[in-house]
């Protein structure tokens, strides 16, 4: 079955150019993240969308966040638009709306590679690995187990192997042989050498966040002053639900606001728990929690480039546990969506599960979640490939099969599909077979059958007989070959030794003075 998967094609093990040289594993897509050429689907009307706007804002002026930063409380207290009452910060909605307007419609992200630079606003679509999982599950091992620094360099490695992965989030799975105090010195390390896409930085103190934008500046040799003038990384935080931003992931906010990176606030809201049970409410207090982060932002630097994610779903009302992929998921992202261009902010949205195998509910939980993205208009979908157990396990199986999902949304969005010209109607095609015949053997078919049609690298499109005569091997089997297959023939980006020494100086530097305190 190994020999079968192995087809003549293009790849992206090799990542200083789009593609691999020789023989490949699989054929997959090209690089190209893709344009979103549908329109949005939109539940809410007017009425709607003016209702949890104003939902937003009354909360944001008549409930208020609890901000625990100190430091952020005292950014707000010097604005004009806040009342602040503790820790308990009030503002109002003309304010608010001052503020958000400050930040760009559209950005870019340019990480070491020019070419893996990916643009976050418009009508572009980026896909990102699965991030921060605490344990691991693949085919050989059969169980769950927590994750080490060798899983997550070979999910980093599978993230550079696929073109429809377009940036690397968190740890794909936190590496816990590795002390929390040096752990970000060590993935960032492997992360910066086996991918050459962006990067992120996890807002967990003051160490962490300034360590990894020194290591991203480094691995991309620039100046200071070049890192600082145009996005290279990215953050991701998440408010602390219900109302209330956190002291350690404001600080990072902050850090990188200060230094013009890229900046995306994700609150987590399960309606049921902690937000309430109706999706419009659960919409609109995310909403309120994610503006708050983005004002913020804007007081440190106007301008600073913000995004507002989503991550609104619901829970399972018999156990407490959270559900992804639900209808409730589907139309709370596409309702985030709506308000998002309200507010003229770049989306991001999620590709999740509750699976806790790569089986069919992962499939069509995962399926659900991602192509509400798409719907929703979101730009930056996290956790894309290779997330189960509502994000407690990173499987590389499921990578794989995520990516055959993306890729099929990938190949959707392509003009060709849906282009009109004489070429296409193929009138005169249909003249020459006539009532008569088929259409295999004509010019118009001979001219075009090699990228007529999405040719998949996992699924098996053969009969029953034909399938169960190889083997009758199922699709999570098969994911796992492919995946031993790309890690047995993995080719790291290129790097110059001098980039490359200077990172190693920098991170046996950071660990002699002990990494990063534990206790935030």
């Amino acid at each position: 079955m190994a020999e079968a998967l192995k087809r003549k094609g293009r790849s992206g093990g090799r990542a200083g150019n789009t593609g691999r040289r020789g023989t490949a594993v699989i054929e997959q897509m090209p690089w190209a993240p893709p344009l979103n050429i549908d329109r949005p689907t939109e539940p809410l009307d007017d009425v709607g969308v003016a209702a949890i706007h104003n939902g937003a804002m009354r909360i944001l002026e008549e409930i208020g966040i609890e901000i625990l930063n100190a430091e952020a409380l005292e950014v707000f207290r010097a604005s004009t638009g806040c009342t602040i009452a503790g820790t308990n910060l009030r503002m109002g909605r003309d304010f608010v709306m001052e503020m958000i307007a400050l930040a760009p419609e559209s950005w870019t992200i340019t990480p070491r590679n020019p070419d893996r630079q990916i643009t976050m606003g418009g009508r572009h679509l980026n896909f990102g690995n699965v991030s921060s999982p605490p344990s691991y599950w693949d085919m050989k091992l059969g169980r769950k187990v927590t994750g080490t620094r060798e899983m997550c360099a070979n999910l980093l490695k599978l993230s550079q192997y696929f073109n429809c992965i377009h940036f690397v989030g968190g740890y794909p799975v936190e590496p816990q042989d590795i002390h929390a105090s040096v752990r970000h010195l060590d993935v960032l390390y492997d992360k910066l050498t086996l991918t050459d896409k962006v990067a992120h930085a996890y807002s967990l103190g003051r160490e962490r966040v300034e360590d990894v934008m020194e290591m991203v500046r480094i691995a991309g040799g620039l100046s200071h002053a070049e890192f600082d003038a145009t996005p290279r990384m990215y953050t991701n935080i998440n408010s602390t639900s219900p109302l209330k931003h956190d002291e350690p992931m404001l600080d990072g906010w902050m850090r990188l606001a200060r230094r013009g990176q890229g900046l995306v606030v994700t609150p987590f809201t399960l309606a049921g728990a902690m937000a309430p049970v109706t999706m419009a409410g659960a919409v609109a207090q995310s909403l309120a929690e994610a503006l708050v982060a983005v004002v913020l932002a804007q007081l440190v630097r106007p301008g600073a480039p913000c995004a507002i994610g989503t991550f609104t779903s619901n829970v399972d009302m018999k156990s407490g546990a959270p559900a992804f992929g639900t209808p409730e998921y589907m139309r709370a992202t596409q309702m985030t969506g709506q308000l998002c261009r309200l507010y003229k902010l770049p989306m991001r949205a999620s590709g999740v599960c509750a699976a806790n195998v790569p089986d069919a509910q992962a499939t069509w939980e995962t399926s659900n979640s991602l192509w509400s993205a798409v719907q929703s208009g979101a730009h930056m979908v996290y956790h894309a490939a290779g997330w189960l157990e509502g994000g407690l396990i990173a499987s590389p199986e499921k990578f794989v099969m995520d990516c055959e999902i993306l890729q099929h949304i990938q190949r959707y969005m392509d003009p060709s599909l849906t282009a009109t010209g004489p070429d296409e109607i193929a009138v005169e095609a249909i003249a020459e077979v006539g009532n008569q015949g088929h259409f295999f053997g004509i010019q118009h078919t001979q001219d075009r059958y090699a990228t007529a049609f999405y040719q998949p690298f996992l699924s098996d499109w053969r009969n029953f007989e034909a399938w169960e005569a190889a083997g009758g091997v199922w699709t999570a089997q098969r994911a796992h070959q492919v995946v031993q297959d790309i890690l047995a023939s993995f080719e790291a980006p290129p790097m110059e030794d001098a980039i490359r020494e200077e990172l190693a100086d920098f991170v046996a530097r950071r660990k002699s003075e002990g990494g990063a305190p534990t206790d935030f």
